[in-house]
């Protein structure tokens, strides 16, 4: 907001230009004398009381009344007489007292005493006027001075009628009592207006509540609330104004800061794709405390549409409401013609900007691309990607080459189904430097508590931490442009990434127990029965089941059907808050249901899978190891084997397995392990699926491991 232009000095020294002749004119500081007194309007009107060398008592009452009239005419219009003198009141700025030659008929007193509450109402409006007419005062104190102003011309001319009465010798006290009682009570109603608006020093949408309360508190006299409701109309002129850009424009035209609508230029857009905190959407444009009262109601609305017309405008996509002579903002009367203005031009700009995010800038078909790689509906890109790009992965994250992972990335979209997709191009690689729980920890506006002390020395992210590799901390990106940023935000694509890492790490503990049990199916041919490598395999299949159980939840129990929930409700949505809102239930759901709001219920799967990945590990060491530490299985040169060599090689390869102590205690530990930790987390999440229904589902699939054991 550009500051107020400063009002001419001369404006404020020399009061004769400003009507304010009961007031103390000062003299040039050069110009006086020294020692000499300022020059005031009070002495000289003792000086020219005292030139007469005489008191108004002295003449006769008929004389008495022809001079008090004249001097009354005079003090309507703020102008001291000779026998009727203004005196200031001290410490109030622009009060003042009227007062009469006390040796004056003490009937005569007591009419020119009912005439001086007009003269000093109109010194207090006449006051406010000069006053408020300032450009600091903003422009509804400048339309209701310009009303004010109105009336106070209509004000003079009944004076001037007044003095022309006088003149032709047709005018006494009593009639001049009589003529005034018009004005008496619309001039009081009016300073009484004024008094209260510069005690309190009111502007913009203060005066207007203080003018509309104002005209309620004068119900019973019509004239009065009817003089009232024209200087709020007035006043409200240039207010209205201003709420028309806004609505019809989304133009925040407040040289003085009146609106009620603040904008902060310092929050951009482009924070949106930038700050998980970014409050773009919710603080660039926000109500202030000072709403009009006649607003009050549909001061959201307001907002919001221009909130629609300047996203629009950001995208160069310049729209303004169509104007009619029924659709301007006049007045706000009782006819609420306003708020029907209002409505219509929010149901325009919302409209015209859910229409402009779903054909121009396809939000649909970003949100189904958002879907198919960050929660893994098309996941054949994906099964390629791990294979080409596990030697990478497989390092620490600070070893890891982004670009390297790009480019795989890109290879592995490029050879699938996804090459088809034009939004492949938008997905980029990251890599965390912490693991899942981790992050968690440092989100704080999940809705959830994870204590993080308690993680920190927990047994299973302290290992994770030491150990962690790009396969716990991988995670892709998405490319947002504006204005889709308002729906996918940096925080929205947290989310999405919070989830993507749950499920890309599970995708991998399945891929490494597979590996491990087609390790062992080596020995399908031969007996196995009391021996390591049955309870391995069995043991190995329960790990599949539960992990494949995991990844069967994560994603049709509670992925698919939150989706198509949320498209359901996008199609039928009628603004962008409610897509934004739609969009970020979805998300929030989906979090919870994943089992990432739940702190307890997450650390022990990731205790699981914990558990899973070094039993997979462990067996694709132990078992090569074994078959290499037989030197009579070495192939002899130039020599194959025979079926029954290698069935016999088996046998032998078995019966070295049964006897190695190392792998019959591990097996054994992780069986006891797996064992422990699976029915550690029936009990907890039985529990939780009383209150949470959604855990039903994989309660179930997690009681059907335990059973099959």
């Amino acid at each position: 907001m550009d500051p107020a232009p400063a009002t001419p000095r001369w404006n404020l020294e020399r009061p004769y230009l400003t009507g304010r002749f009961h007031q103390e004119a000062k003299a040039a500081a050069a110009a006086q004398a020294p020692g000499s007194k300022p020059f005031s309007l009070d002495s000289f009107s003792r000086a020219a009381g005292a030139g007469t060398g005489s008191v108004i008592g002295s003449y006769a009452a008929s004389v008495q009344e022809l001079l008090v009239i004249d001097d009354l005419l005079s003090a309507l219009v703020g102008i001291e007489g000779r026998y009727i003198s203004i005196k200031r009141v001290r410490g109030k700025e622009g009060y003042v007292v009227f007062q009469i030659d006390s040796s004056m008929d003490l009937a005569l007193q007591e009419l020119t005493r009912r005439i001086f509450p007009l003269c000093e109402d109109f010194v207090l409006v006449s006051q406010f006027v000069e006053s408020r007419s300032h450009f600091k005062n903003g422009l509804v104190n400048h339309a209701l001075a310009a009303a004010l102003r109105a009336f106070l011309l209509d004000y003079q001319a009944m004076v001037a009628q007044l003095e022309h009465q006088f003149r032709l010798g047709r005018l006494s006290v009593q009639g001049l009592w009589f003529f005034c009682q018009r004005m008496m009570s619309s001039l009081n109603a009016l300073a009484v207006l004024v008094e209260k608006a510069t005690s309190n020093n009111n502007s913009g949408s203060a005066t207007l509540n203080l003018l509309q309360s104002q005209a309620k508190a004068m119900g019973g006299d019509s004239a009065v609330r009817s003089l009232l409701e024209k200087m709020t109309e007035s006043a409200s002129a240039a207010y209205l104004r201003m709420l028309e850009r806004w609505v019809y424009e989304g133009i925040i035209d407040d040289p003085y800061g009146e609106f009620f609508i603040a904008e902060n230029k310092s929050l951009q857009k482009e924070s949106l794709t930038q700050d998980y905190d970014a409050k773009y959407w919710q603080q660039r444009y926000s109500l202030k405390d000072g709403i009009p009262s006649f607003l009050t109601n549909v001061a959201p609305t307001i907002l919001t549409t221009g909130k629609y017309l300047n996203v629009m405008r950001e995208c160069g996509h310049n729209v303004q409401v169509s104007l009619s002579e029924n659709s301007k903002l006049m007045n706000f009367g009782s006819n609420h013609q306003y708020l029907e203005c209002i409505k219509s031009a929010y149901d325009f700009a919302s409209g015209e900007l859910l229409t402009l995010m779903k054909d121009k800038y396809d939000l649909i078909g970003k949100l189904r691309s958002l879907k198919r790689y960050l929660l893994l509906d098309q996941g054949d890109f994906l099964v390629h990607f791990m294979d080409i790009a596990r030697e990478e992965l497989i390092k620490k994250p600070e070893e890891i080459s982004a670009e390297k992972l790009q480019s795989l990335l890109d290879i592995a979209l490029r050879s699938t189904a996804a090459a088809s997709d034009p939004s492949h191009e938008e997905l980029t690689c990251c890599v965390e430097r912490s693991s899942l729980l981790k992050k968690l920890t440092t989100l704080k506006d999940l809705g959830c508590a994870y204590p993080s002390d308690k993680l920190a020395t927990s047994d299973v992210d302290q290992p994770m931490q030491l150990n962690i590799t790009g396969l716990e901390t991988f995670y892709l990106s998405y490319k947002v442009q504006w204005p889709l940023s308002l729906v996918i935000s940096r925080k929205a694509l947290t989310k999405y990434q919070l989830i993507f890492r749950l499920l890309f790490h599970c995708k991998h503990v399945s891929r490494q127990l597979c590996t491990a049990w087609q390790i062992q199916q080596v020995f399908r041919s031969v007996k196995i029965l009391g021996t390591p490598i049955l309870r391995s395999s069995i043991l190995c299949g329960n790990m599949l089941k539960f992990v494949n159980s995991l990844l069967h939840y994560l994603t049709f129990e509670v992925l698919e059907p939150n989706w198509h929930l949320m498209y359901d409700r996008l199609q039928t949505a009628r603004s962008i808050d409610e897509v934004i809102q739609i969009h970020d239930l979805f998300l929030q759901k989906c979090l919870k249901e994943c089992l990432l709001l739940s702190p307890e219920l997450l650390v022990k799967v990731e205790k699981l899978k914990a558990l899973c990945l070094q039993y997979a590990t462990s067996i694709q060491l132990l078992i090569p190891s074994i078959d290499a530490a037989n030197p009579e299985n070495a192939p002899k040169p130039g020599k194959s084997k025979s079926r029954i060599n290698k069935s016999q090689d088996k046998d032998q390869q078995l019966k070295l397995a049964s006897e190695n102590v190392v792998m019959s205690e591990s097996i054994l530990k992780f069986e006891a392990d797996f064992n422990s930790e699976l029915q550690s987390l029936v009990p907890t999440l039985s529990n939780s699926s009383q209150a949470e229904p959604y855990l039903t589902h994989l309660a179930q699939c997690i009681l059907g491991v335990r059973m099959d054991q």
